[in-house]
């Protein structure tokens, strides 16, 4: 069997839960991967078939998307063109990580697609969104369109809907509590998180940053360059996790059970959602970096309110089932 999995390659969390699949994938048959995007400081450990530049959003350094960079690294033109040449009629399966040149490629040529992903779950209106409707719902729909669905999120809000996929090197983690607290923002610069949380009580801080390829310290402030393997290790041993309002950290870290902190970027619907449905389960939720921070963020250190969460391991059964009902059938007979 041949298998090509896309996946988006915008920020972190989209590799690092393909970490996780791909091996699974493999148990099937030869796996091609693809990766479109710019943004991601982790990789895969397996070679890449393709790579694209696809069609990525830049972070800024003040809460939200860096429009103008966004706008300066597009290239429509090749995306069209990697759209409309990628050769697809080898592949018994296509899996899809909310990535829009297979997932339009697929399209183009008529071909059937999973995608197995956090985004897609939006397809369910049982998904918690913000009460007004905005734009983003349309990325939802035609940024990566599939013709089949396996969502991913904080709880099962439909038959397709599955809780996170926590990766065995975290669910392998022995959580202690070493005090302080473990900050990932890509969307601040460093200044300004320094700024604000060296005015905090009593906490120290471990700051990973995209923009930094050296360790330092701040005073009660330690910053340090995205690694997977560095980063683990805070998480595990951390008090709690302040970040944005993405998917997969937050997830790990409530699976360990650290309390967290969600920041989402402005003027980013999705992390908006995920901020709102992280809330129901008792995370903490703040809209931005302001006058008022630093108070909201003593609150959430007094505060020794521990979530519960419910993630079991399902994802080789997950991997499985879609294999088994996606695949050409002559395929999976092989």
């Amino acid at each position: 069997m041949k298998i090509l999995f896309g996946i988006q390659g915008t920020g972190n969390g989209h590799i690092s839960r393909a970490r996780e699949i791909v091996p699974l994938l493999q148990q099937y048959g030869q796996v091609d991967l693809l990766i479109s995007g710019t943004e991601a400081e982790v990789g895969l450990s397996q070679p890449l078939a393709y790579k694209f530049h696809g069609f990525s959003f830049v972070f800024g350094t003040k809460g939200g998307v860096d429009k103008w960079q966004t706008y300066k690294r597009m290239n429509l033109r090749r995306l069209w063109r990697d759209m409309h040449n990628l050769p697809l009629a080898q592949y018994d399966l296509i899996v899809n990580d909310f990535e829009p040149v297979s997932a339009w490629a697929c399209r183009i040529q008529k071909l059937p697609s999973v995608s197995l992903s956090h985004q897609c779950s939006f397809v369910s209106p049982k998904t918690p969104r913000p009460a007004r409707w905005n734009y983003a719902e349309w990325l939802f729909k035609y940024y990566s369109p599939t013709t089949h669905h396996i969502g991913f999120h904080f709880e099962r809000y439909d038959d397709f809907i599955h809780t996170p996929v926590i990766r065995s090197e975290i669910r392998s983690l022995q959580p202690t509590n070493e005090g302080h607290y473990t900050v990932y923002l890509p969307a601040y610069h460093d200044k300004t998180l320094v700024k604000y949380l060296s005015q905090t009580k009593g906490a120290n801080w471990q700051i990973f940053s995209k923009r930094q390829k050296t360790a330092y310290r701040e005073g009660n402030i330690q910053i340090f360059p995205v690694s997977n393997e560095a980063f683990n290790r805070s998480l595990a041993s951390c008090e709690g996790l302040l970040t944005g309002g993405g998917f997969e950290g937050p997830a790990e870290a409530l699976y360990l059970q650290k309390k967290v902190m969600m920041i989402p970027m402005s003027d980013q619907y999705e992390q908006q959602c995920n901020a709102l449905a992280a809330s129901r389960l008792g995370a903490v939720v703040v809209p931005g970096i302001n006058g008022g921070f630093v108070q909201r963020v003593n609150e959430w250190i007094a505060d020794d309110q521990r979530i519960e969460v419910n993630f079991p391991d399902e994802t080789a059964q997950i991997v499985d089932n879609m294999v088994k009902q996606y695949a050409r059938p002559q395929a999976v007979l092989a």
